[in-house]
């Protein structure tokens, strides 16, 4: 219990320092790839490190003025799709649902001006929500500039402090944790390497479908999409919305609309069929119900930071507890049966 309080207090630490080693475990077999090669090791930790800071720095160099320059051009289109699409909505609304959109932006501003008179209370608490999302975006920055330092540390020292740990453990339970070493080893390898690949897939499926279809800003939201898949519904639904509000904003028939659903839809079913299956398997072992469960106690305990925890975090908790399930099931206490005693006639007899 008071493990947990302790890991709760200090949680600004341990989540960037479980991070940095969930990406020196990913990046472990690179590094001993450049060592069998006579490389040192520090100087392959440096090189894939640095490698890869260096490809996204790249992406970000041509990404950003691209995502610019994208929501720039949308966001200058917006205002006559709202108006087109006010046109189009207005009879549908008002013969069918007898409902009246306002019909200048004065009386708009009217409307959303009472609203704000009457939601005063709630605006003020949105505004406390936002200050203080503002300080987790600014931790979550600081966060992303210790977490590769914290890396490198541990690339250059993984093999001799997985020695140190190994010499640690008492002699006749050695067994026993090598043995859930290696389970935790297989589990978070295929996981880290695997959803990492599949999540660059996803987006890159996601990103030329939508841009196939036409799609206004098809490239973020494919990779957005792709990049929240390993949350389960939650990336694909954010994606299918923000595809769809695109289609009905940017309206060129109903066909469009089909064709968008529809292109969101086949890359899940390859993303079902092929891709989770093949690329990261079942190797976690978690049901989607558990880690939506997982991802809402770590993001309550932990922040965003949690979100990205709270899979891998949760395969180890579950290989952990099965094995504790497995101890408890073979104990004398649990297979212990009390003699039954023996029935009055029985012992006249």
């Amino acid at each position: 219990m008071l493990s947990l309080a302790l890991a709760y207090a200090l949680r600004g630490v341990l989540v960037p320092l479980f991070l940095a080693f969930l990406v020196a475990y990913a990046l472990d077999p690179a590094v001993d790839w450049l060592e069998a090669r006579k490389v040192p090791r520090s100087l392959g930790a440096i090189l894939v490190m640095g490698g890869i800071s260096l490809a996204f720095l790249l992406v970000l160099v041509l990404g950003v003025p691209y995502l610019a320059r994208e929501f720039r051009q949308a966001g200058s289109e917006l205002p006559a799709q709202i108006e087109a699409l006010r046109v189009r909505a207005e009879p549908f609304l008002r013969d069918t649902l007898h409902f009246e959109l306002p019909r200048t932006w004065g009386e708009l501003a009217s409307k959303l001006d009472t609203e704000l008179q009457s939601k005063a209370p709630e605006l003020l608490r949105g505004v406390f929500v936002a200050l203080f999302g503002t300080l987790n975006i600014i931790l979550v920055a600081i966060g992303a500039l210790i977490i590769p330092l914290f890396a490198l540390y541990l690339l250059i020292d993984f093999d001799q402090n997985r020695e140190r740990f190994q010499a640690l453990v008492p002699r006749r339970f050695a067994p026993t944790v090598e043995s859930i070493a290696k389970e935790i080893h297989k589990t978070l390898g295929g996981y880290v390497r695997g959803q990492l690949m599949a999540n660059l897939i996803l987006a890159a499926l996601y990103a030329i479908g939508l841009q196939i279809v036409g799609i206004r800003l098809a490239i973020p939201i494919g990779i957005l999409t792709g990049l929240l898949a390993f949350v389960p519904y939650v990336g694909f639904g954010l994606g299918m919305l923000l595809a769809v509000t695109m289609a009905f904003l940017d309206w060129q028939g109903i066909d469009r609309v089909a064709f968008t659903i529809g292109s969101m839809l086949v890359v899940q079913a390859i993303e079902g069929t092929l891709i989770t299956p093949r690329i990261v398997g079942e190797s976690v072992g978690l049901r989607p119900i558990e880690v939506l469960l997982t991802m809402m106690a770590a993001a309550t305990l932990f922040g965003f930071l949690g979100v990205l925890l709270a899979v891998p975090l949760g395969a180890v908790l579950k290989i952990l507890w099965s094995r504790a399930v497995k101890v408890y099931l073979a104990s004398n206490y649990y297979q212990w049966v009390p003699p039954k005693e023996s029935k009055p006639e029985e012992k006249a007899a």
